[in-house]
């Protein structure tokens, strides 16, 4: 038996995947942070595909929790995973969060920053750096979708080489976002998370409501929601959808009939599970799995 348990350890321990490695977005300490320990220094884990050849296309993966904490598992390392099985590089960010005293723009701030970052690393992580999305789940659907349409060329003029470059992601894959900060249809807790004394400002519900910012620059846009979210309305995705379609911008919407908020990858639920597959095809269709 003891010889057994000794093969099996042995054929178990290779297909482990390796850890990923850790990069602070500001090395030499972030913009107005209130501490030196994680909680107050935004990072990206860096996952490489080590199963199959990478592609050079890269995500950036920023988890939710409502601005108040980060589902890291279920909607960071295994989204990460799933990506690596398909060539593409993955990039978890840990930003900052409301919970912890960084309301906005400060988690903006982060998500731009991890952009630029995947970008400066292009040659070194093997990323093509024109084939670089990012990924949010619920409240970092919002910060995904913020980053999407609240983005620039970077500053020519920045001392830092990483400032230079720009923060507009290639595509967008929006799972289950609150996509919108309307009264009506939003998640108030990830409101009052980054918003904190300034919730009730009207123009800055409607600066922070992603769907009024789409225009013409917005990148191409993959949703995914379920009708009976009960935590985050399916409005948030069918408005935004909406958005991409008036100004002609790419985007595929799919909407399942049941399903819970906060399923990840859902890959217990049989219902839900085959929605990974159709984000592969998306990617595939549009060509970001083709090598270059």
């Amino acid at each position: 038996m003891k010889s057994l348990l000794l093969l099996l350890c042995l054929f178990t321990l290779p297909c482990r995947a390796a850890e990923p490695q850790r990069f602070l977005l500001w090395p030499d300490g972030a913009p107005e942070a209130k501490g030196t320990t994680e909680d107050h220094q935004p990072t990206l884990d860096f996952y490489k595909p080590d199963a199959v050849p990478a592609n050079g296309c890269a995500v950036v993966i920023c988890p939710g929790g409502g601005y108040g904490g980060l589902a890291k598992d279920h909607e960071g390392i295994q989204p990460a995973r799933f990506f690596n099985s398909l060539g593409i590089t993955a990039y978890v960010l840990h930003y900052r969060l409301g919970g912890k005293g960084y309301q906005h723009p400060i988690p903006l701030q982060d998500a731009q920053r991890a952009l630029r970052l995947a970008r400066s690393r292009a040659a070194a992580d093997g990323v093509d750096p024109t084939r670089i999305g990012i990924m949010g789940f619920s409240a970092g659907g919002h910060l995904a979708a913020s980053t999407g349409t609240h983005h620039d060329a970077g500053n020519a003029a920045a001392t830092d080489p990483v400032d230079r470059l720009a923060s507009r992601p290639d595509f967008m894959i929006l799972c289950y976002g609150v996509l919108s900060f309307d009264p009506a249809i939003t998640h108030q807790g990830s409101v009052n998370n980054l918003l904190g004394d300034r919730r009730n400002d009207s123009a800055l519900l409607d600066f922070l409501s992603n769907e009024k910012q789409v225009n013409a620059t917005t990148p191409p846009t993959f949703l995914f929601h379920t009708t009976t979210d009960q935590a985050v309305p399916v409005a948030n995705s069918l408005r935004f959808y909406e958005a991409c379609q008036k100004n002609k911008v790419p985007v595929a919407l799919h909407v399942f009939q049941e399903g819970k908020h906060g399923v990840g990858l859902a890959q217990n639920d049989p219902n839900l599970q085959i929605w990974p597959t159709l984000l592969q095809q998306w990617i595939e269709q549009n060509g970001w799995l083709k090598a270059r």
